[in-house]
């Protein structure tokens, strides 16, 4: 197992995309300027290749383990490594770092999160999504809860002695939240809610003695649907230490993330304080649920960096055959590494080409949420925050899908040997694969960005980003050293309007149309974004002679050759409309 934080890429992003400038240059975040910032997640970059990266392996071959009859219910232990490994990494200070100051965080900007983000998923995915799941629950009860909550819960969660989950999935209702029958009666103070969720990551575990659990249910004469939803705060335990009355009525057994509790959590009277206002639940959630969509989504980026840098070791040290050129045969050997061939090469550059635009994507993404949460001027804030909502799904859907594959192109290169548990690469597929899936399945996100962010105040948020893509195409343009990159760039914009147009025609007039060529649009637009970024990269390192830059060049380079194509190719499949799909019977399948 092979992994070194990619530290100096980290360097060169935030140089790139002018992190002090931005980001820094806010009065909140004037003490963690680049150098603080790489200083903080080399630290815990040292930490997690020490003590997070052996844990992953060693947790995924033990599991966990379901006790029913526990003390005070059913009880579930993680693996033995996790205990001390969270105690580190709880003293660390990682959990609460991008938190108030006032509650005892850090203070630090969420651009942090994004970058110390990566290494905790790659270093171990199944143990992170407890710490990362806990800082949407606190970003929520920050934003949303009472003084009284955020006083009583938020320094615990903060420090990391308590931890937070979601709540929203239920038997009959996963996308469809509008079907939710939890219920939540008010008595005294608070509210009696019964009810039963499902696929409650870190629901019931053994790392932390209190879980600050939040949960989506209904009020007595609530609305239908969606708009009678409220959000309640349901601690595993109350100001007397007592047992509150929500349970793990068990474990999924899954195909990966195996050390990750997935549990059903029951509700049988458990006591809970309403966050927010009545019936406006899924407002509330939806601020966890981009915070846990946009870390999804790094799930993606990080697992397809482990995977290469495991490939690469393994292509390095792998003798089979010999280069077809002369020239590039080792004399002394009597067999070439496996890096002389051609195609061995060609999926090693499309992991490392597409994990490095989908990382600066990442990082541009956090910092215009930094910019939209603390800038001082409002119109800053106002286009930073379109920015970050266009690109929540397209990062979740497209970082994650393509993290999935790279970690297959990756496992590929080992040939026989990636399909054994003696490598590591079996387990980074399994663990990926539930990134398309959670948070909203990445056809969801599909539907949010065609029939939620496009048509979002007339338009605007589509055009901003062209807006910012055109201005760097018009700035750069004249540049005789970008012309590969500059071009791709307006061939990209040109089927993206193109496009867009035709589902603003088409969509309206037949929303099957719109809906079935959804993900094409995705895809088509997400890979626009990364064309856009390994433009940015390759104005940033022109001219330059250090190695690092020269191989981005190299690196984009060959991304604009292999990967443009497919923009106009999910270009023409949008156009394609919904072609005879919705005319099949259900026969007929």
């Amino acid at each position: 197992m092979v992994y070194k934080t990619p530290i100096e890429d980290f360097k060169y992003n935030l140089e790139m995309l002018n992190y002090d400038s931005l980001v820094s240059n806010i009065e909140k975040f004037k003490d963690y300027d680049a150098e603080t910032l790489l200083s903080i997640v080399s630290e815990i970059g040292r930490l997690n290749e020490q003590e997070a990266l052996s844990s992953n392996k060693t947790g995924d071959r033990e599991g966990l383990k379901y006790i029913t009859n526990g003390k005070e219910g059913p009880e579930v232990q993680t693996p033995e490594s996790y205990k001390s490994l969270y105690k580190i990494v709880r003293d660390s200070g990682y959990v609460g770092a991008t938190m108030p100051v006032e509650y005892g965080g850090g203070g630090a900007p969420f651009t942090t999160a994004i970058l110390s983000g990566e290494i905790g998923i790659a270093s171990n995915m199944a143990f992170y999504m407890g710490p990362g799941l806990s800082h949407g629950a606190m970003k929520t009860i920050l934003k949303k809860g009472s003084s009284k909550l955020k006083e009583k819960y938020l320094p615990k969660m903060i420090s990391g002695e308590w931890m937070g989950t979601m709540c929203l999935t239920e038997p009959q209702c996963g996308t469809d939240l509008g079907l939710i029958k939890s219920s939540a009666v008010p008595k005294d103070d608070h509210f009696i809610l019964n009810g039963q969720k499902i696929w409650i990551s870190f629901g019931e575990h053994d790392l932390t003695e209190n879980i600050i659990h939040l949960v989506l249910a209904r009020l007595p004469e609530a609305p239908e649907g969606i708009k009678g939803i409220s959000l309640f705060l349901v601690p595993k335990r109350l100001d007397d230490n007592s047992r509150n009355q929500i349970f793990c009525g068990g474990l999924e057994h899954k195909l990966g993330i195996i050390s990750s509790p997935t549990c059903v959590m029951n509700l049988d009277g458990a006591k809970g304080w309403m966050v927010g206002e009545p019936n406006k639940g899924m407002e509330a959630m939806f601020l966890m649920m981009n915070d846990a969509r946009l870390k999804v989504g790094l799930q993606g980026v990080a697992m397809s960096e482990i995977a290469y840098q495991n490939a690469l070791d393994f292509a390095k040290n792998r003798r089979q055959m010999r280069s077809v050129v002369k020239d590039k045969q080792e004399p002394d050997a009597k067999a070439d590494s496996i890096l002389v061939h051609p195609d061995v090469r060609r999926m090693l550059m499309n992991v490392k080409s597409t994990t490095e635009a989908m990382r600066t994507l990442c990082i541009y993404t956090s910092m215009k949420i930094d910019l939209a949460e603390h800038h001082p001027d409002e119109s800053v804030r106002e286009e930073a925050e379109d920015f970050a909502a266009i690109m929540t799904p397209i990062i979740k859907s497209y970082c994650s899908e393509k993290g999935f594959l790279n970690c297959s192109d990756s496992l590929q290169v080992l040939g026989g040997s990636g399909f054994t548990k003696e490598y590591p690469l079996e387990q980074y597929m399994r663990d990926v694969r539930i990134a398309l899936i959670y948070e909203g399945t990445n056809g969801i996100q599909a539907l949010d960005l065609v029939g939620r962010k496009l048509t979002m105040h007339k338009g605007r948020l589509l055009q901003n980003f062209q807006k910012e893509v055109q201005r760097f195409i018009n700035e750069n343009k004249d540049n005789p050293n970008l012309t590969e990159f500059i071009n791709a760039l307006e061939t990209a914009v040109k089927e993206v309007m193109s496009s867009t147009m035709w589902l603003m025609q088409n969509g309206m007039q037949d929303p099957e149309n719109a809906l079935s060529s959804a993900s094409d649009y995705l895809n088509l637009v997400a890979l626009t974004s990364l064309t856009y970024m390994w433009a940015r990269m390759a104005k940033f390192s022109d001219g330059k002679n250090e190695p690092q830059h020269k191989t981005k060049i190299k690196t984009g380079t060959y991304f604009i050759d292999k990967f443009i194509p497919e923009i106009e190719m999910h270009s023409k499949k949008v156009q394609s409309g919904k072609s005879t799909l919705m005319e099949m019977s259900i026969e007929e399948f």
